[in-house]
């Protein structure tokens, strides 16, 4: 009842006969605050040296600060501030204190000028809902004053309904960041804008990345290393490399920079024909994206890269992985490896190694339009055929939900089915193909979902199941297949597939990014991509950057790529026949 008092209070007080007459809400009112901000539309109006002069624990204090009352106070949440450029009013004042205590005293005035709301405390979850509890030790820990800390501890337990201006949910409860301008036409931003980049992407890995426990080292040091950095940043290329350093820092791969025609400039507009992997810590030839043109090069599958254009692939591997987001290490030199051959030359120096003979060639590169890197994990394949007249062969990187019927009846007279989930899958077979798998249905996943009422709470939701009663499932032995190509729903569909009764994984480490995507954009219009919901096992273990840990760890050998064999089905066979 108080809650809703307070409400009625709210609307009686803001609400004009005019606006109702025309139709018009309180949140569209307070909506239009935000959006009719055009103050810095054409700059921050502070320099590089501004911020600098600025102890970087102090602007780290207010990067906090600001993104904690971005997500966490209810006025914010009613639109009525635009936020990035609360920051730059912020900031200018900011630059003038001199003392810490001046400092202090403007926090608490901007805090507590935001002006009133309802306090509620919320009652503690129990243990076993949380998946990830939120991480605000950093207010206790700061040093600020007495009142600065309680006024914010007031504002964590502030009522708030979970409707937000600058956050929602989408239908697959993935958190989605609402009304985050890009600033499309600031292709270098200046300082100010710089340092909003860094302050709206940590704030955001710091509250709605379900894996933020999972990180490298602490994210708190993260936000102090790269101010400098983003202030530093001198042109267009660095102030994005500098941005793909930061997104690389979470340990995701589904996190990356999507289209940057500077960066692909960066990497280069021109590549070679030939297909590179990463098999036993070198970078062997697989295969040709153009098959003429790969084989007109002199370079064949097995061979060794030992050196591009005289630089050592183990240094090009250093300098790489810093702007290589990824979950794991295998799948950071899954990606590198598409990048090893990439220049803006028309010509590439290659020393390989072959067998026990080394060489040198100098191959041609092409443009990217007409030799662009296909998706590894989406090569052209049948979706399905027979290895033998007893063993059949699944490939879900071309498979249609719409060939099931035809396609289920030959793999039931089979003694045993490979499911190659080296790939993406062109079409949702969990909640189809395994009725053909499971006798009965099964429990396979639980998510982590944001709660938006609690930022930075995460709670599990109920688990999932597959699978229906059915007596005619596929009793024969069933073998997975996964690699460093398994991401994301191959990954979780060999989730599912693995509840079969008679299942073998094999292969080896996956992309370890499971769940919902959710794109977050920073200034200049950069975008970039977070797993946003989590997921794990019924019993709680957990998929990010762990993977789907095989049954059996098997590689590929350079020895087989020489001699154009996939290992991984040939052990497939075997264990479907017993061996």
């Amino acid at each position: 009842m108080k809650q809703f008092i307070f409400v009625v209070f709210i609307l009686v007080n803001n609400f004009s006969f005019s606006q109702i007459n025309t139709g018009k809400t309180l949140e569209s009112k307070q909506l239009a605050k935000a959006e009719d901000d055009k103050e810095f539309d054409n700059g921050s109006t502070i320099t590089r040296e501004q911020l600098q002069k600025i102890p970087g624990n102090d602007l780290a204090d207010v990067g906090k600060i600001w993104g904690f009352l971005k997500y966490h106070h209810p006025v914010i949440a009613s639109g009525k501030y635009n936020w990035d450029y609360e920051l730059f009013r912020f900031l200018l004042k900011y630059k003038e204190a001199e003392s810490k205590q001046a400092k202090q005293v403007l926090l608490s005035a901007w805090v507590t000028g935001l002006g009133a709301f309802e306090e509620r405390k919320y009652a503690e979850a129990q243990p076993t809902e949380i998946a990830l509890p939120p991480d605000l030790n950093w207010i206790q820990s700061s040093g600020f004053h007495k009142e600065l800390k309680a006024r914010l501890m007031a504002i964590k337990n502030a009522a708030r309904t979970g409707k937000h201006y600058y956050i929602g949910n989408t239908q697959d409860e993935n958190p989605e960041f609402k009304n985050e301008n890009p600033y499309e036409s600031m292709n270098y931003p200046d300082a100010g804008f710089r340092l909003l980049a860094l302050f709206r992407y940590w704030n955001t890995i710091q509250y709605y990345f379900p894996y933020r426990n999972l990180i490298d080292g602490n994210w708190n040091d993260v936000l102090m290393e790269f101010i400098p950095k983003f202030l530093a940043a001198p042109d267009e290329i660095h102030y994005k490399l500098t941005a793909l350093k930061l997104i690389a820092r979470i340990n995701d791969t589904h996190a990356d920079m999507q289209g940057d025609s500077v960066l692909n400039k960066y990497f280069g507009d021109r590549n070679a024909a030939i297909d590179v992997s990463f098999i036993e810590n070198e970078a062997v030839v697989t295969g040709y994206h153009k098959k003429t043109l790969g084989e007109k090069s002199g370079l064949k599958k097995g061979d060794i890269l030992q050196k591009i254009n005289g630089k050592a692939v183990a240094d090009i591997i250093r300098e790489s992985l810093p702007i290589t987001p990824a979950s794991n290490y295998p799948t950071q030199l899954r990606k590198i490896a598409t990048k090893l051959l990439r220049t803006n030359d028309s010509l590439i120096v290659v020393d390989y190694k072959r067998g026990q003979e080394t060489g040198r060639l100098t191959i041609k590169s092409y443009d990217l339009q007409n030799m662009q890197v296909p998706r590894k994990n989406q090569r052209k394949d049948t979706c399905f055929r027979m290895i033998r007249p007893d063993i059949s062969y699944l490939y879900p990187g071309s498979f249609k939900n719409r060939y099931l019927p035809k396609i289920t009846p030959e793999i039931l007279k089979t003694k045993g089915l490979i499911v190659d989930l080296r790939c993406y899958p062109s079409d949702d077979l969990v909640d189809t193909f395994s009725n053909t798998l499971l006798p009965s249905p099964q429990e396979f996943v639980k998510y982590s979902i944001a709660k938006l009422s609690e930022p930075g709470l995460f709670e599990f939701a109920s688990p999932i199941e597959i699978g229906a009663d059915n007596p005619d499932y596929f009793k024969g032995q069933v073998v997975i297949l996964i690699n460093e190509l398994t991401q994301s729903a191959s990954e979780y569909t060999a989730m599912a597939f693995r509840t079969a009764p008679k299942v073998k994984v094999i292969g080896s480490t996956t992309a370890g990014a499971d769940g919902n995507t959710s794109p977050i954009y920073f200034p200049g219009n950069v975008m970039t991509y977070i797993s946003a919901v989590g997921v794990f096992y019924p019993d709680g273990r957990g998929t990010q950057r762990v993977g789907i840990i095989p049954d059996i760890q098997i590689s590929p050998t350079i020895k087989g790529i020489a001699e154009d064999r996939d290992e991984l089905i040939e052990k497939a066979i075997e264990i479907i026949d017993g061996k």
